[in-house]
């Protein structure tokens, strides 16, 4: 509450001031001097804030709930018997209004007030904020909430709510603001007399805690603090300025040695005159001489403009020639899209023609399937016939033989062999459909098995080119070299050797990748989209240097492609490419995306594929809308994606790859990836020879089923035709007359009947079959000429090609050497500006040098050098130094002098300052301290004229001694009849009569100090019924007098001897029931209560 403490006694004595002279008013017409009644109405405001309105408390201290209490305008009375809560409100009240755990004198921690057993107490006050001096009223509302959360470990958190529950604030610093505003002390004992509190001071027997009750209840000792403080402050600030006195005689002599010194600078005039002089002669012999070196710079310029003309020609000439290969270039290109154009229109009859070719297979299959299948049918009936005559022999051979037999059973058995001869015509239909089942099924296994095969090959070929990949990741970890191949490190190791044994003129750079650094990192596979095998290229100085370099490759690469090679002549610069490279605002180009140290490398990237004019952008749809939306950039040929799209202005092409090889920056992601596919190809590899041994398997299982599926019909077919044979026996057995026979002559006759037909259905299957082939054989040759042609288009293709990459490079050869010769005469050009500009600058030097001499001196004739003459300046310089260091350097003394003038001048002006602000801080303090002494001696005399006036109620009377100089208080009561009874210390005082003299004190402390509300706990505590009542007629008479301010009175004694009063409100606690949790209260009026 420090803060509080140093804030609050101007507002305070401000309200202090009104309610004195209210009472000072009244003191001549009332009877109690503490009833101002002419005061109310300057109150009335200050009543309106402040009050306590309600409080509940939750879990605090050995209480589940209590409350919430309504608490009355005016007087309020707490009562029940011990335990039943009435010093936990108070407690609660102290601790909820920022009070500290040992002013409650209730423990010495707020831990200690969370009920056992429960993680945290809650404490919630409802103040009033009405009228003008409310506490942000737009904010809070008519009333302020203050609920308080105490934890078990002993935290405590805020929330201020205004009446509508909405929360305001959850700092400290605005209950504290509020509670200032409200001049609400709750560690003050005029505004909360604990019950501890009061046993202390009734059984105090010391006049100091008596005197420091005094000072503590009207502030007097918070005042006292602070002036104490301010003298402190005022003798620092006393010491102070006798430290600056000290320095101040310091800095004063300090002054007078540097202004000594000063005056003593008059003797070295006359060198630095001599020095003058020479100075002059050196700014016209440094002209003369600048003048000697223009003239032969002049001449130099003149020679080197002539020159020009040799590097015009052959700019011109390789201009033609550059022409030239690209009309050549172009021609080619025209021919290579024409064959382009041949081959777009030739894929679509193509597959066509496949398609074709394929039905007719199928066609041609299930014809001829349908011709076996009849030949088959055919060759079963001439058996059948065969056999059916061979029986009619017999038949006819064993009518003369054979006897009669029991013609019943030969019929009964014929029927049997009938139906059983018809069930397996039914069960060799059902064979014929499941081979023909079975024979599809294997026939796709077959096919999807050969596409599972070919996946596996290609899937395999995949993941051996990404194990060499990750083993060159892996070994770039020590080396990046390796990144762009197993053989490039020795192949570089190879290239050092050869360097250092003198066979290049000039050492190789390369590879081109390995020479670049990105900028962005996400752009990698756009750039190495764009100079593809340019990254594993190598630069050569002249063609002799290339002859050993493909020889060394030979011994490396003997087996593998190897890098390109490019020729061109090493430079210590990088070309000027101001006026060819594309300027765009948002994206950059290759040239720009990269970090290249060697110009070598610079240049041939340049020639050879133009990085200059090659944008980057991110995005492919920003790549579409930069170049094929409107004007493409100026200078601009082409651009790529992040995902290495190629965008011209009419056509797009998608990347080849997906992620960056050599370019990519973090080798262990770059690992990690190529990890992640390996597993998922490995995974899928897996799959794949889990499909292989599956269909496999279905193969298997089915060629099985069918291949039993051709026996169960074979057996069938053999049964029937024995069960068929047998039949005809029995039927023949059944006839031996000669009519009996007319039934297999009959069917005899259909046989033939049915082979006839087979033979006529067989020879139109067999034509057909014959015509699908054909037809087959056409498709499948139209199908091979349109390969045939696509493959002589292909062929056709591959020669201009070639042609075409020649010419393209003949074009890059040429402008290569038509750009060389252009930087050569463009460093020429640059060579003669730049010795234009060092002559223009050495004239412009020149021009200043005699425009610095004319103002130093009029011209002169100087024959001395500047050499001469600057050795003679170094000379004089000397000696003024010399003598400067006897004396010291000018400009230093003159700037001591001046800093030693101004520092005291500076401290003497501070100690004036200083001195002014302690006499007047004097001054202050002492009419303070005046009016402090008056005001304790006002408030002193007041508490004695109250405390009498108290007494007298009862018919004692007493006496208050204030020792302001020893800081002691003493009161003296007798209860008695005035002057015949002597005065007695209190301590000689019985309980009761000592409670009423207390009660007459704290009375009289209210008199004199301001408070929104006043608490008192167990105020009647050892008085017996005659002083309770008067003790109480009192409080209720000061209270009915003071209707703006609120009083609480706790106390475990009925009141029902209270008068009748609206203003009078009881909050009755009931007893504590150990059995329930939460303890209920009686709220009640005094009418209620009769």
């Amino acid at each position: 509450m420090s803060k509080r403490k140093h804030s609050s006694w101007d507002a305070n004595s401000h309200k202090r001031a009104r309610s004195e002279a209210a009472e000072e008013d009244d003191e001549e017409d009332s009877t109690l001097p503490s009833q101002p009644e002419c005061g109310t109405a300057s109150l009335k405001t200050s009543g309106e804030v402040g009050l306590i309105e309600s409080i509940f408390l939750k879990n605090f201290m050995c209480h589940s709930m209590l409350g919430p209490f309504p608490f009355g305008d005016n007087v309020n009375f707490v009562i029940g018997n011990n335990g039943s809560g009435k010093s936990a409100i108070l407690t609660a009240l102290i601790v909820g209004l920022g009070g500290k755990a040992t002013t409650t004198n209730r423990g010495s921690s707020l831990k200690g007030f969370v009920k056992e057993g429960e993680s945290a107490a809650d404490v919630s006050i409802t103040l009033r904020n009405r009228g003008q001096d409310a506490y942000k009223p737009e904010a809070f509302g008519p009333s302020i909430i203050v609920e308080l959360r105490l934890s078990s470990e002993g935290l405590r958190t805020y929330k201020l709510k205004s009446k509508t529950g909405q929360l305001v604030s959850t700092k400290k610093e605005e209950l504290v603001s509020i509670l200032d505003h409200f001049n609400i002390q709750v560690d003050n004992p005029v505004s909360i007399l604990t019950q501890e509190m009061s046993k202390h001071f009734l059984h105090s027997k010391g006049e100091g805690d008596k005197y420091k009750f005094f000072m503590k209840a009207t502030q007097l000792e918070q005042m006292k603090e602070d002036y104490t403080y301010i003298m402190k402050t005022k003798t620092v600030t006393l010491n102070k300025i006798a430290k600056h006195e000290e320095c101040l005689e310091d800095l004063r002599r300090k002054y007078l040695e540097k202004e000594d010194k000063y005056k003593s600078l008059a003797s070295l005039d006359e060198m630095h005159t001599k020095l003058q002089q020479l100075q002059h002669q050196m700014a016209w012999a440094l002209v003369t001489e600048m003048e000697k070196e223009v003239q032969p710079m002049r001449e130099r310029v003149n020679g080197e403009e002539k020159a020009t003309i040799k590097y015009d020609q052959k700019v011109e000439e390789w201009k033609a020639k550059v022409v030239e290969a690209e009309q050549k270039y172009r021609q080619i290109h025209d021919q290579l899209e024409s064959i382009s154009e041949r081959m777009q229109q030739l894929q679509p009859q193509c597959a066509v023609l496949k398609n074709q070719a394929q039905e007719c297979s199928k066609t041609f299959k299930a014809a001829e399937a349908s011709f076996h299948r009849i030949k088959t049918n055919l060759r079963d009936l001439e058996k059948d016939k065969e056999q059916l005559i061979k029986r009619i022999d017999e038949l006819k051979h064993s009518i003369s033989l054979s006897g009669a037999a029991d013609a019943q059973e030969r019929a009964q058995h014929i029927g049997s062999l009938q139906e059983e001869l018809q069930s397996l015509g039914h069960q060799d239909a059902t064979l014929s459909q499941q081979i023909e089942q079975f024979q599809r099924v294997v026939d796709r296994g077959r096919e999807e098995l050969g596409n599972i095969r070919q996946e596996e090959q290609d899937l395999l070929r995949a993941t051996k080119s990404k194990h060499e990949a990750l083993r060159s990741l892996e070994a770039s970890r020590t080396d990046r070299i390796k990144r762009f191949g197993e053989q490039m490190p020795s192949l570089l190791a190879a290239v050092d050797d050869a360097y250092r044994q003198g066979q290049f003129r000039k050492k190789p750079v390369g590879p081109l990748g390995c020479c670049i650094r990105l900028k962005d990192p996400e752009l990698g596979l756009a750039v190495e989209s764009c100079l593809k095998g340019l990254m594993m290229a190598f630069c050569c100085d002249n063609y002799k240097d290339e002859r050993i370099l493909q020889g060394l490759m030979s011994r490396h690469y003997s087996q593998l492609k190897r890098p390109q090679i490019i020729v061109t002549e090493f430079s210590n610069s990088m070309y000027n490419i101001s006026e060819k490279a594309v300027r765009h605002p948002e994206y950059p180009t290759v040239l720009q995306a990269l970090e290249i140290e060697n110009p070598v490398v610079a240049n041939c990237l340049i020639d050879m594929r133009g990085i200059e004019t090659v944008l980057l952008i991110k995005s492919g749809r920003d790549a579409r809308r930069v170049m094929q939306q409107g004007q493409a950039p100026r200078n601009c040929r082409e651009a790529f994606t992040a995902e290495g799209d190629q965008v011209y202005t009419n056509r797009y092409y998608s990347g080849d790859h997906k992620r960056a090889q050599f370019l990519s920056g973090d080798v262990e992601e770059e690992i990690r990836h190529l990890k992640l596919e390996l597993e998922s190809q490995a995974v899928h590899t897996q799959n794949l020879r889990q499909r292989v041994q599956a269909v496999e398997a279905d193969m298997r299982r089915n060629n099985e089923l069918l291949k039993r599926t051709y026996e169960d019909r074979k057996r069938a077919k053999d049964k029937f035709h024995k069960l068929k044979l047998e039949l005809s026996d029995l039927q023949n057995m059944e006839e031996p007359q000669s009519e009996d026979l007319r039934p297999l002559e009959e069917e005899l006759q259909e046989i033939c009947g049915r082979i006839s037909a087979a033979r006529q259905e067989g020879d139109s299957a067999r034509q057909q079959v014959t015509q699908l082939k054909k037809a087959l054989e056409e498709a499948e040759l139209n199908y091979r000429r349109q390969k045939d042609i696509i493959s002589s288009v292909t062929e056709e293709a591959d020669p201009i090609k070639e042609d075409l990459s020649k010419s393209d490079q003949e074009v890059e050869k040429s402008k290569h050497h038509r750009k060389h010769y252009e930087e050569k005469k463009k460093a020429h050009l640059s060579g003669i500006q730049r010795l234009k500009a060092d002559l223009s600058a050495k004239e412009t030097d020149l021009m200043a040098a005699v425009k610095k001499a004319t103002v130093i001196c009029p011209k002169m004739e100087v024959k001395r050098t500047a050499k001469s003459l600057d050795s003679e300046i170094s000379r004089l310089k000397q000696k003024i130094s010399s003598q400067q260091d006897q004396q010291g350097d000018r400009d230093l003394i003159i700037r001591q002098y001046q800093e030693s003038l101004e520092n005291y001048k500076n401290i003497a002006l501070q100690v004036k300052h200083l001195k002014r602000f302690t006499g007047l801080l004097g001054k202050i303090m002492n009419d303070r301290h005046k009016v402090y002494t008056e005001m304790r001696m006002y408030l002193s005399v007041r508490c004695k004229y109250y405390f009498d006036s108290m007494l007298s109620q009862r018919g004692y009377t007493g006496k208050m001694t204030f020792d302001h100089k020893n800081e002691a208080l003493a009161i003296s009561v007798q209860p008695g009849e005035g002057d015949k009874a002597a005065l007695n210390d209190m301590r000689s005082l019985s309980g009761g009569e000592r409670s009423f003299s207390t009660v007459c004190f704290v009375l009289s402390l209210w008199a004199i100090a301001e408070a929104p509300f006043r608490c008192l706990d167990e105020f009647d505590v050892y008085m017996d019924m005659v002083n309770r009542r008067i003790s109480l007629d009192m409080m209720m008479k000061i209270a009915a007098s003071q209707r703006f301010r609120q009083f609480i009175f706790l106390t475990p004694q009925h009141m029902s001897s209270l008068p009748v009063s609206n203003l009078v409100r009881i909050h009755r606690l009931k007893d504590p029931d150990r059995t329930q949790t939460v303890l209920r209260f009686g709220q009640r009026t005094q009418e209620e209560e009769e």
